[in-house]
């Protein structure tokens, strides 16, 4: 068995660095070649030509204002919440650290559709209503704007922020706190200067996630950026590879690497920031429950407060989406209204063959390519905790290398990647972009379930005769169904909602739901827009609620 095992890790850090090294060196290649059909005929051209672009001075000033105004946001918002629901007395805040993750499950390009549907300037449904109500001429208000993207980018980064802010509220030692109350300090004092300054390598460390995720954002740059021709490092790659008459993805290449080097220095930095918040450890044996702070009179208006930032990262958007599904064009909600819905806009979607074909691949995207990618996962995690060798800490490493990728960017790799085989222009492209990218969101949970397995487990099975591959089907696997759920659903919803690597791998016969909504709004038809996004959180939320009970059935079954 320990053979069998030795064996599997060389496999499998070929196959993994295959997915995440090889799109990276035809990035670098494709960076220094003259164009897709001369790949080998190098030249700098490529750095010349974008560097020296006059243009690119005032994208790469809108990209740090918008990372940065995104993280401020986001782990402000983060900090705000976190405190309330793990330190305070705030009625409802079980049911608030729930909602705080649920936009997780929400495709950002329909998070980022909901608002240009509210705040456009032309027919923004609120903007409508304002009009209305006070008479005014022009629209109050413009999401197509920086600050605009800033919000929404931030309102959608929001989970990242919590999920690594919150475990460090919660585990905060009283004495801390204590001891500032005992020398006459008030909440907000000892929050300022005993409480904050203590989690500073946690809020740092979500601050710069939220950096590179930002980075990576291609959803709130393409709905709100373009449209108001605020232009991002995302959006101005895809503009190379989408317009014009022959696309340059040489020069697309050129670009991307400094996206790539930038994303991949920032996650050094996250890492070595989460790894320095070890330093700040408060518990100890005695008084680790954090105290909860009494907020007194401002536990209610702070619980509403709370609750209308829930409705707008949860209810809005979906309410937003389906009353426009209904309509024939943009109006406020009134008598006229209700007279005029139907179901127009659904049956034409229905009927619409493009939109009727991305969302068949966008299914078997989501249910085969999830499948593959957590079957995957599984080994590899089984590698990296089961088999301690210097091959499982590199495969530790290229597995989890992709997260730092910019979507856009790692798909111009895998364009020159494919561009000379069967695959090119194909949703098998696709399948395996996807696995590749999101590979990390199937690996975290799987690595997780396998520690909670005792290695005496495997060992009572190899004494009872049993081999490698039995031991693991019949006594590993059934122990990991709860891993194995989540981490298909993680991948199933990452699948189902992908934008940023499917517009440049998609091709027609390879469409996917996003792409057709992205279509769709830059048509101006929000209508079939809305309808079409729906349908794909409609698919989305089955596939969590399926994969849920599949995996309470196993678990009653091995009970």
């Amino acid at each position: 068995m320990r053979r069998i095992k030795v064996s599997l890790t060389p496999i499998f850090i070929v196959i993994v660095g295959a997915l995440t090294i090889c799109p990276v060196i035809m990035l670098l290649i494709g960076s220094f070649s003259r164009g897709l059909g001369a790949v080998g005929q190098f030249t700098i051209e490529k750095y010349i030509s974008s560097y020296s672009d006059p243009a690119l001075v005032e994208i790469l000033t809108n990209t740090l204002f918008f990372t940065l105004g995104s993280a401020l946001v986001a782990t402000t918002l983060a900090i705000f919440l976190a405190y309330l629901s793990t330190r305070s007395n705030i009625p409802l805040k079980f049911s608030f650290r729930i909602l705080t993750l649920v936009p997780m499950m929400i495709p950002h390009i329909l998070f980022a559709v909901s608002w240009v549907i509210l705040l456009n300037p032309t027919n923004g449904i609120l903007n409508l209503i304002l009009k209305e109500l006070f008479n005014l001429e022009s629209s109050p208000f413009n999401i197509y704007t920086l600050p605009g993207m800033i919000l929404v980018e931030g309102l959608l980064d929001l989970p990242i922020a919590y999920l690594i802010i919150a475990p460090a509220m919660s585990s905060f030692d009283i004495a801390l706190e204590e001891a500032s109350y005992v020398s006459g300090a008030s909440n907000l004092r000892t929050l300022r200067k005993i409480t904050l300054p203590v989690l500073r390598p946690a809020i740092l460390a979500a601050f710069t996630l939220v950096i590179v995720r930002s980075l990576a954002a291609f959803a709130v740059p393409s709905m709100i950026g373009m449209p108001g021709r605020i232009y991002v490092l995302a959006t101005h790659i895809y503009r190379i590879v989408s317009t014009g008459f022959a696309a340059d993805y040489g020069m697309a290449a050129a670009v991307g690497m400094s996206a790539l080097v930038t994303s991949l220095i920032l996650i050094y930095l996250y890492r070595t920031m989460t790894g320095a918040s070890e330093k700040y450890v408060t518990i100890s044996t005695r008084g680790y429950r954090p105290a909860v702070i009494d907020l007194k009179k401002a536990k209610y208006p702070l619980c509403i407060i709370v609750g209308l930032l829930s409705f707008i990262l949860i209810l809005l958007p979906v309410v937003v989406l389906l009353y426009t599904s209904l309509l024939p064009y943009s109006m406020t909600p009134g008598r006229k209204a209700v007279s005029l819905m139907g179901w127009g806009n659904w049956l034409a979607v229905l009927k619409d063959p493009i939109s009727l074909l991305s969302l068949k691949n966008s299914l078997l995207l989501g249910v085969g390519g999830a499948t593959l990618g957590t079957l995957l996962s599984i080994f590899v995690a089984y590698i990296i905790v089961k088999i301690k060798t210097w091959g499982s800490g590199l495969l530790e490493f290229l597995s989890f290398l992709s997260f730092s990728f910019p979507g856009i960017v790692i798909g111009v790799g895998f364009m020159w990647l494919f561009v000379r085989t069967p695959l090119y222009a194909t949703i098998w492209a696709l399948l395996i972009g996807y696995i590749a990218t999101y590979l990390p969101y199937g690996v975290r949970p799987l690595t997780s379930a396998f520690i909670q397995i005792h290695s005496h487990l495997e060992e009572s099975s190899r004494v009872c005769g049993a081999g490698y591959f039995y031991t693991l089907r019949r006594i590993v696997i059934p122990l990991l169904i709860p891993g194995i759920v989540s981490g298909w659903i993680l991948m199933a919803t990452m699948f189902v909602r992908e934008l940023s690597l499917s517009v440049v791998l998609s091709r027609p016969g390879s469409e996917v739901l996003a792409v057709q909504i992205l279509r769709f709004a830059d048509d101006g038809l929000w209508g079939r827009l809305s309808a079409l996004g729906i349908i794909m959180i409609i698919i989305s939320t089955t596939l969590v609620v399926l994969a849920t009970l599949v995996g309470l059935k196993f678990t009653k079954i091995q009970k």
